[in-house]
Parts: C-alpha cells; structure tokens; sequence
C-alpha cells in the first residue's frame, strides 16, 4: 500500500470516527500518523508521489518576496503585470503561465520580489498539476497574496487554505509557545504552565509514542491544541503571512465588495479597471513590515537617498542585524550608535546593539578608538617607556636667560 492510499484510509477512519471524550485520544493518535505519512509525502527520496521535472525556484532578489497563488485564471498575471511591469502572458482560457515568472515592486524606496506562479488545482498537495512545485516555492516567501475570483464561491479560499496546511505551512498564525526538547535518559517530563482544554498528559504520552519518543522535556506555556503539539514535534512547519486579494470586484455590487473589505487580511481589487491597486501596495508593505533605516556619517547630512532595508522575516531589525547587514567586521569595531527617529527616547539618542529601530530612522555608528603604543600620548598610552636607571639619565642643558 502506498503512501497516499494510507493517507486517504486514515482520513476516512478520521471522518467515521465519532468525537468524544472516549475517542479522542484514538483522534490524536490518528492525526499524528497522518502528519507522519504527509511529511513522507513531500520527500521523493521516501517514496512519496513523483514530483519529476524542473523546479520553479528563481534567485532571491530585493529586500522582500511575495509569491502569486490562486487558482487558474484569477488575474495573477494580470496583477503581475500591474504592479511590476513585467509582461506575463494572458489570455482566455485556463494555464497560460506554466513556469515561474519574476518581477520587481519598487515602492517606498525599497524593491520587493513578486512572483507569478501557475495556477493549482485541489490536490496539489499530492502533485496533481505540477502543485508541489509551486507550493515549494511559496515556502521561500516572506508574504503570500492568495489571489482569489470575487464572483467565485467563497469555498475557493478554504480548498487553498486546506493545501497549503497539508504540506506545512501556517497561514496567519504565530508558532506554538511550547519547549519540545528531547534527552537521552529519564523518560517524559510534561509541564503545563497554564490550564489546558484539549490536551493532557496522556494525550501527549501518545502522541510522542507515535513519534517513538519516550525521552524528552515537554513544557505547555499557553492552551495549545493536537495540531500545535504535532507542529512542535515534526519541527518543519513554515508560519507565514498571507493577504487575501479578491480580484474582479468591478462584477460585484456594492454590498458585496463592503462585505469582502471587511474580512480579515482581505482587501477587493480589479486589474481590469485599476482599483484599489495603491491601497493593495499599502496592505503588502504593512503585512511584511519592512524597516528603512538611513546611514548618517559625522559630520555630514543623511543619506535619503539608499536605504538599508530590515525585516523581522530576515534577521531582524535591531542594531546588530544593522551592522550585521553593512559588513561582517562591524560588530567587532561597534562602540556604540547615534539613532535618530521614533525608536529613540531623544535626539539622539545613544544606542547599544539591542535597540530595536523602525520605520525611516538615521543612524551614525561610532566606531571603537585603537590607538597604537607609538601614537598614543597621556592617558591613552597603552605601554610604559623602558626604564631608565636614575644614574643613567642625561641631564637637560639648562635654559638660556
């Protein structure tokens, strides 16, 4: 039996399975075998669904990258094309773009990568119309725009949801606050923190039976469901932002296009006739909380002109990942940091490698002081002259008068 036949089997037993109190630990055992058997699934190596052919991978440039999914025919060249410039083919029928297609936003000083991807069918976790492909290289981005057809049924959302879970990752969500750490001796030790309402120690002991872990440290520090304990545990999970974009709304009455604005992460547009495309550029910068922080040398003006782009994606977006951006050495030779802007207290204000910095803020870095022995006078001399005995001295010549 194959790796997708016992996966359709488990699901089936899932969905026969009535949920109670008797049967949840069953359900819990069941869902980890599950979460196994998909993790085989995207690796070729183990046996999984051939995924054969090129990959749509293509080289990381700018300080950001969005990643186009949807299903076909829903715009995504067409918005491609909008926002970037880049010509991406269109036309009427379904699976024009076969491969992926790059291009570039520049906006607010900063170039953020958007890639146009072919569209994929409901099974695409499986590897059903190349979907693995695509869905591999929606991992590799900051920020997905799931691009969806207003005038479609709004289950559209829910099938592209549940394929994009299935293989590992996590839309709009933050990562379990739970320690998983595993330990040679000593059998399971699990702490809760907080009380639980779905998840007790022996639902735990299970579940880690399944995984053939019967030695490690568990600590609960908020109310975490089945699913987040299993996350923890197979430790490949992809957290990731994702904004709805509801295209084609020029088709759509007025009641319509309130009601999707006043969904969560969701903004309307239309390609056809260009609405809503700068506030659709405001959503993205907003949703990858892009930093701009402007160099400043001493005695000079700022430089407005290039900024340094951080992110919380990307390294961070304290000083250290600042000097850490501008040159490897920095860290080393940093004494300390003028900052001026809404992150400081004052202007300026002196800064150590900690300070966090936001949007638009100007930073001098002052760099440590080393002097040679030679060079240094007074108090920055670094060694003693040799020492001369009181005898040996040579008498000054006395001053003329």
């Amino acid at each position: 039996m194959g790796i997708l036949e016992k996966v359709k089997e488990i699901e089936l037993e899932m969905s026969r399975t009535q949920k109670n109190k008797a049967t949840e630990y069953h359900l819990g055992q069941l869902k980890a075998k599950l979460a196994k058997l998909r993790t085989q699934l995207q690796d070729p190596a183990k046996g999984g669904a051939s995924g054969g052919g090129e990959g749509f991978e293509v080289t990381k440039f700018g300080d950001g990258r969005c990643a186009l999914i949807g299903f076909p025919s829903v715009g995504k060249s067409t918005l491609l094309t909008k926002l970037t410039g880049t010509n991406s083919e269109t036309a009427a029928y379904e699976f024009t773009t076969l491969t992926c297609i790059p291009g570039v936003i520049h906006y607010n000083d900063a170039k953020i990568q958007l890639l146009d991807l072919p569209g994929i069918i409901e099974g695409a976790s499986e590897g059903k119309g190349r979907g693995r492909q695509v869905i591999a290289v929606c991992k590799s981005a900051d920020l997905l725009l799931m691009v969806l057809d207003a005038s479609k049924p709004h289950y559209h959302r829910e099938i592209l949801t549940r394929e994009l879970e299935s293989v590992g990752m996590r839309l709009n969500r933050d990562p379990p606050n739970i320690t998983f750490r595993k330990k040679k001796t000593g059998g399971l030790t699990i702490t809760s923190l907080v009380p639980q309402s779905t998840v007790d120690d022996k639902m735990v002991q299970r579940i880690l039976a399944e995984y053939k872990v019967h030695n490690a440290d568990v600590i609960l520090k908020e109310d975490v469901s089945v699913d987040d304990l299993i996350d923890v545990i197979e430790g490949n999970r992809r957290y990731i932002k994702c904004l709805y974009v509801y295209n084609k709304v020029d088709v759509c009455t007025m009641e319509e296009v309130d009601e999707i604005a006043r969904r969560p992460n969701s903004i309307p547009v239309s390609c056809y006739q260009d609405l809503n495309m700068d506030g659709l550029l405001e959503r993205v910068w907003d949703m990858m909380g892009l930093v701009r922080v402007y160099t400043k040398k001493t005695g000079k003006k700022p430089d407005f002109d290039d900024p340094i782009v951080l992110s919380e994606d990307r390294g961070g977006t304290t000083l250290k990942h600042f000097c850490r951006y501008i040159h490897k050495n920095m860290l080393e030779e940093f004494n300390y940091a003028l900052v001026w802007g809404t992150s400081s207290k004052h202007m300026p204000q002196r800064c150590g490698l900690a300070h966090h910095l936001e949007d638009e803020d100007v930073v001098q870095i002052v760099k440590k002081k080393v002097i040679g022995g030679s060079e240094a006078r007074g108090r920055f001399r670094q060694g003693g002259n040799e020492y001369v005995r009181t005898v040996d001295r040579v008498k000054k010549k006395p001053l003329k008068t």
